[in-house]
């Protein structure tokens, strides 16, 4: 039987505000990932208008060079967990912030697309084990009070990055046909900050203890809950783990297959749905697709659209620990529904003011924010054992990455062959399914610590 736990508020005042301000700077230094996954990702939907151009880019091609990063993603997803169990979430996190260096610098300077392409890929290896290593991160060293908030930051700042990446393209657009080189280039900077951050916080306490480093976790525990509290942590811990062998025989075994399946599944619906084709395809459908868009005006409404998102994920990070995960991704999983067969409907009406659809692609995208953007990520931090959190963190992951990769790798061809309103009308219909799973399947997490979470699925 696992010892009774205290209630948050028994902290002393001063000793909560210390412990309460040290996590959240850790999770602020882990979430610095999230920024540079953002701006690398979004940062396409601008660099595509001058490259496509300056090296004549085919649909296909274009598709190729969007996609690039997002297959270095799921390569990147597919072993973080083999690297973060062995080494450790803190230097596995090391080692992407000098991948994002590396491709940063490699794309900026790129002489062909095949050049362009690889520094992209390698990219996508450094937000594939962001992706899956700074949320697990995060819920392993956050209390259970504020850890939706806290792993929610990781979606904050991501969104924060995809928006300084319209930002930055509309800055530089001026700069003329090589300015997508400055586009990428600037992400240098967030790239050594994130590395130099990283060489002061301390590695997950839960992994320290299910690697023998008892002494070096109770320091952190100490510091993360007050040194009478961390007793009494890292004694539940300690029990927790004493429970799980961290096998993936254990991680397929018929206990956790529907915690499995839960993860994938959210994974899937979050970006089955078409978020990232307005994401990063988003200048060229406005600069092509409605008469009268200029590039500079197509980069203007990125910008409104990545405010939007921010919005959206500003106003989640104040509800997830209140309303919960379940009624958020409901709520947001049926208005995303609703905006895209609106929006659907909108593009077949003659006369049509613009500002109307610009309105449902504002809806869609603030529905995204509020809650299937940040809360998959949330949710599948939660619900496995500490053992075989990053195993099965990077297979929902990589699901999520595949999922990402088809729709951005399909988007212009299937936009070619069913028109705009069939495709946007073919990711609503996804929408739907996404809230018939989620009413059906998803449970709910808020206020409940990581094993309080397992003692559930173990009684159900």
């Amino acid at each position: 039987m696992m010892p009774s736990r205290a209630p948050d508020q028994a902290l002393p005042n001063m000793e909560d505000v210390h412990s309460t301000l040290y996590v959240f700077l850790l999770a602020v230094t882990a979430a610095i990932s999230g920024f540079l996954f953002g701006f690398d990702t979004a940062v396409i939907n601008g660099v595509l208008l001058f490259l496509r151009r300056q090296f004549s880019l085919s649909n296909v091609e274009t598709e190729v060079a969007a996609s690039a990063l997002l297959l270095g993603c799921l390569l990147g997803a597919a072993g973080a967990s083999l690297i973060g169990d062995r080494f450790g979430r803190r230097r596995s996190l090391l080692l992407s912030a000098i991948l994002f260096a590396l491709s940063t610098l490699g794309a900026a300077l790129a002489g062909s697309i095949l050049i362009f392409s690889i520094g992209r890929l390698i990219g996508g290896l450094a937000i594939g084990l962001a992706s899956v290593l700074t949320p697990v991160y995060i819920a392993e060293v956050a209390p259970a009070r504020n850890r939706g908030r806290l792993v929610s930051m990781n979606q904050l700042a991501i969104v924060i990055g995809i928006l300084a990446a319209y930002v930055t393209s509309w800055g530089l657009a001026g700069l003329g046909e090589s300015s997508w080189r400055w586009m990428l280039g600037a992400a240098a900077i967030p790239a050594i900050g994130f590395f130099c951050g990283l060489l002061f916080i301390p590695e997950s306490p839960r992994w320290l203890i299910n690697h023998g480093h008892r002494d070096e976790s109770a320091k952190i525990l100490s510091r993360i809950y007050g040194a009478q509290r961390a007793q009494i942590e890292l004694s539940i811990v300690e029990q927790a783990s004493a429970t799980e062998d961290g096998s993936w025989r254990e991680l397929l075994s018929p206990g956790l297959r529907r915690q499995l399946f839960i993860a994938i599944a959210l994974a899937i619906a979050g970006q089955i749905t078409g978020i990232n084709t307005v994401l990063y395809y988003g200048s060229i459908l406005i600069s092509e697709h409605f008469a009268g868009q200029t590039s500079g005006s197509a980069l203007t409404a990125n910008i409104v659209i990545g405010l939007t998102n921010l919005a959206g994920t500003l106003v989640a990070l104040r509800c997830v620990d209140r309303w919960g995960r379940r009624t958020m991704l409901l709520t947001a999983s049926g208005g995303m529904a609703i905006s895209l067969i609106v929006f659907s409907i909108a593009l077949n009406v003659p006369g049509i003011h613009p500002i109307f659809i610009l309105s449902c692609i504002l809806s869609y995208v603030a529905f995204f924010a509020f809650a299937m953007g940040p809360l998959p990520w949330v949710v599948i931090s939660e619900i496995f054992p500490n053992k075989i959190r990053g195993r099965a963190a990077s297979i929902a992951t990589s699901a999520l990455w595949t999922t990402t990769l088809i729709v951005t790798f399909t988007f212009l061809s299937l936009i070619h062959a069913a028109g705009m309103s069939g495709t946007f009308l073919i990711y609503g219909l996804l929408c739907i399914i996404s809230f018939l799973f989620i009413l059906k399947m998803v449970p709910e997490t808020r206020g409940k610590t990581l094993e309080q979470i397992q003692q559930e699925w173990e009684t159900r």
